[in-house]
């Protein structure tokens, strides 16, 4: 087994928005083409593919993407793990590059979700006059309009007020001005599937989905595509100087799932795993919270970008309000989160977001984040988290 460091020689990642002129595979070619180009390799230096794609229900997307960009009879890995898909992509090739089985790998993450609306929410397909217990899914009474929800907006709407309960200072005003935040940074971002600012009156103003979010702060699926290429510490060293100077260290890599509780077993708890991954990855990178310069975390609703300030130990515990009012998220503050506007403005196509997260600290560390640029960002942590349960942490190092 490779102890070496495994880093991100190149990556890419769509415009994200409506993009009917393509195909799924279309538009994985197209990312994974890209990442290829600004790794400055072909299809033929890759030896492990691993792709992901949720909702298509396409068959070896892996497969179908070899067919657009060269098949060279390497292994292919298809993966599906909820909204840490591209997360869980990337960490394959990194696994197989740390087992020593490829030197150079090649992750991607596509969907095409323009039209389809919140994911998650509607009545259960077990939501009859009558219910009868049946298989593992039918196996607990759906809770949806009753006294909770199985649905991603309000079981996320759940979770922060839960954490406002625990520790008070939230309100619907709170959320909505972490929504205001996010937006206002999408108009640096021109891979956004919006770049508008909000007004704040216009965030609480609008359509409530599931209290406290408004339309404005659910995140927004569409259609889009991320891809990576990956590289031993061994073969980097045999390498232009240039792509060396562009890489970036993959100084964390880890995947978690729920640990048994028995209330989990029907509504989520997305702040113990989230929590467990961030411990995981600061003693893996050997840093802390603290020397973070940048986050780029999962704010697929504006009341799970509080939670993770707390779960990912951006603040002390119970400190979430505090940290926000601080100013330290925002793009000219002491720790910014989500410079790229998020979920809520950049967009959510399931299965590209987790390499989109890293695709955009990677871009900070090399100074090549154009308006949006942390001038002096060195260490940044992408997270990502699925409903399911799985939640990706990667943290990413500038070249030395």
């Amino acid at each position: 087994m490779s102890s070496g460091d495994v880093w991100i020689l190149g990556i890419t990642m769509t415009k994200f928005g409506k993009r009917p002129d393509v195909e799924t595979d279309e538009l994985a070619a197209e990312a994974a083409l890209g990442a290829l180009k600004d790794a400055g390799v072909t299809m033929k230096d890759i030896g492990v593919l691993a792709a992901g794609n949720l909702m298509g229900g396409a068959l070896g997307i892996g497969q179908q993407v070899q067919k657009q960009i060269g098949q060279t009879g390497i292994p292919v890995f298809n993966v599906a793990n909820a909204c840490a898909t591209g997360a869980t992509a990337l960490r394959t090739v990194i696994m197989a590059i740390k087992a020593g089985e490829a030197d150079m790998g090649l992750a991607v993450g596509v969907e095409k979700l323009s039209g389809a609306g919140l994911l998650g929410g509607g009545a259960s397909r077990y939501d009859k006059d009558t219910w009868t217990p049946r298989g593992t899914d039918g196996a607990i009474m759906p809770l949806d309009g009753r006294v909770g929800t199985a649905g991603m907006p309000g079981t996320f709407a759940q979770v922060g007020m839960e954490y406002g309960h625990k520790y008070g200072g939230v309100s619907f005003e709170l959320f909505a001005r972490i929504s205001e935040k996010n937006h206002a940074h999408s108009v640096l971002n021109p891979l956004a599937a919006y770049n508008k600012a909000m007004p704040l009156e216009q965030i609480m103003g609008d359509i409530m989905i599931a209290y406290p979010n408004t339309r404005p702060m659910c995140s927004a699926n569409c259609d889009g595509a991320a891809a990576a290429v990956l590289v031993s510490d061994a073969k980097l060293k045999t390498l232009d100087p240039d792509q060396r100077r562009r890489a970036v260290k993959i100084s964390a890599s880890v995947l978690t799932s729920d640990p048994y509780e028995e209330g989990c077993q029907v509504l989520p708890n997305v702040n113990t795993l989230t929590r467990r991954a961030a411990q995981q990855a600061y003693e893996q990178a050997g840093v802390s919270p603290t020397d973070l310069d940048l986050v780029e975390l999962h704010d697929c609703f504006a009341t799970a970008e509080l939670v993770h300030y707390d779960n990912l130990m951006l603040c002390p515990e119970g400190g979430a309000v505090d940290f926000f009012e601080s100013g330290k998220p925002f793009r000219d503050g002491a720790l910014p989160v989500n410079v790229s506007g998020g979920l809520q403005s950049k967009g959510h196509p399931i299965a590209a977001t987790g390499i989109a997260n890293v695709w955009e600290i990677a871009h900070h560390l090399r100074g090549e984040a154009g308006d949006r640029q942390i001038e002096g960002a060195k260490l940044g942590l992408a997270h990502v988290i699925g409903l399911g349960s799985a939640c990706g942490v990667h943290i990413l190092e500038k070249a030395s």
